[in-house]
């Protein structure tokens, strides 16, 4: 499968490439290009303070917990990680959406 794998990976685009590379800048983004920075900026209606983990730091945090030692929330935990990383996916399909509206 390396053939296949290795077109996609070639068609794969870093959303923090912009940002990094300060093409798209803005002060407030704080010289972060975190997205926990340049999203409230790019989307400011859209946020994570509604979810239990709301930080990729803590999101990891809690992943190690749960899958090395045998924790009773684990199911809580897995359910609130699936909610994050969902978050953060449509959080990344909103930049990118801002991104193109701006370019046009």
């Amino acid at each position: 499968y390396e053939g296949f794998l290795s077109n996609i990976n070639l068609r794969v685009i870093d959303l923090m490439d912009p940002f990094k590379d300060e093409a798209i800048t803005d002060p407030a983004f704080r010289g972060s290009n975190s997205i926990k920075d340049v999203l409230p900026v790019m989307v400011p209606n859209f946020s994570y303070n509604d979810l239990d983990i709301k930080d990729g730091g803590s999101a990891a945090s809690e992943w190690k917990i749960v899958t090395l030692q045998d924790r009773p929330h684990r199911e809580k935990v897995h359910a609130d990680l699936r909610k994050y990383c969902a978050r953060d996916t449509e959080a990344m399909v909103l930049i990118h959406e801002k991104l193109i509206e701006l370019a046009h």
